[in-house]
């Protein structure tokens, strides 16, 4: 569950899973390294927080864009500049965690979430 609760900014799990399969979203996930290797969205970019304004060129402005953490808190921060600069880009509500709760898919087959 997000510490923003806006739902401007944020879509489910199950909404940000049909955009992704349809192919009509990019989905960024903004965790640390070790979070990322432990397990990850299949087809998610991983671009750690931290480094995100100085990549946000690699980003198509003209894409929708899902930012993707843990549990939606750096998310939120990342949709918020990104919005900011003129992004469709949301949060996916409740991060990771909300993703591995409601059964969806991650690689690698056995991976989990991890701690921040």
């Amino acid at each position: 569950m997000s510490a923003f609760k806006d739902p401007e900014i944020e879509i489910s799990v199950q909404d940000a899973a049909k955009l992704l399969d349809d192919g009509e979203a990019l989905l960024v996930d903004v965790r640390e390294p070790h979070e990322w290797d432990a397990g990850r969205i299949p087809g998610a970019r991983h671009i750690q927080l931290e480094h995100l304004a100085s990549q946000a060129d690699s980003i198509p402005s003209d894409a929708r864009v899902i930012f993707q953490c843990r549990l939606g808190v750096r998310s939120a921060m990342a949709t918020k500049a990104f919005r900011a600069a003129g992004y469709d880009a949301v949060s996916m509500a409740g991060g990771i965690e909300a993703w591995h709760a409601a059964g969806l898919p991650m690689e690698p087959d056995d991976g989990y979430v991890a701690d921040h």
